[in-house]
């Protein structure tokens, strides 16, 4: 796994876990919390290549559009509802907040973080929208419908009654305790319901 959120999220994912994984992609992150926390999960993928990929990856998959709910699944199913890297790219953050944490006891939600000192110079000195490796795209091609910093999710979080049980801010794999809203270029929250 290359990205540093997902080792966060391995770590914090408990041994044996039901999973669900929304986003998933490739399902590589199911995989490895199968192989190193003998965790079960499924994952939920919208693009076609990408659900193709879970399969070649041997991960249990279903095809779903996040933005409908998650009402195929029962309340407190799983032990964890995983939205690593997505919630940007989702246009109704609050209503999937709620269902992830219906669905789950716990939620883990991670996101690049807009309010970065990077991302703010570049909007302020060069006039354009971020881009970087955490945000790789052109703000004409990108997936990204909402840009969400520490500060913004906590302000939900608060709003929607969701207590955080874990904050991690990381700068290049590294955990950033000081300043983490302006040094923090990926964000990682656990949370449960209050």
């Amino acid at each position: 796994m290359a990205r540093s959120d997902l080792d966060a999220i391995v770590r914090w994912v408990p041994r044996g876990a039901r999973v669900l994984d929304l986003g998933c992609g490739d399902g590589s992150l199911l995989r490895s919390l199968w192989q190193e926390r003998a965790a079960p999960g499924y994952g939920v993928e919208i693009e076609d290549a990408a659900v193709l990929a879970c399969v070649r990856n041997d991960v249990n998959v279903l095809q779903l559009d996040l933005e409908s709910g998650l009402a195929a699944f029962a309340d407190q199913s799983f032990d964890c509802v995983i939205l690593s890297e997505t919630l940007q790219a989702i246009r109704h953050q609050e209503p999937l907040l709620r269902e992830m944490l219906r669905v789950g006891r716990e939620a883990i939600v991670s996101f690049p973080n807009f309010g970065h000192w990077q991302a703010r110079l570049q909007i302020a000195l060069a006039g354009h929208m971020p881009v970087s490796k955490e945000l790789p795209y052109q703000w004409y091609d990108t997936p990204n419908v909402h840009h969400c910093t520490l500060v913004d999710f906590e302000a939900l979080c608060d709003k929607l009654g969701v207590k955080i049980l874990e904050r991690l801010a990381l700068d290049d794999g590294r955990e950033v305790t000081f300043l983490p809203n302006l040094l923090g270029s990926v964000a990682v929250y656990r949370c449960a319901r209050k």
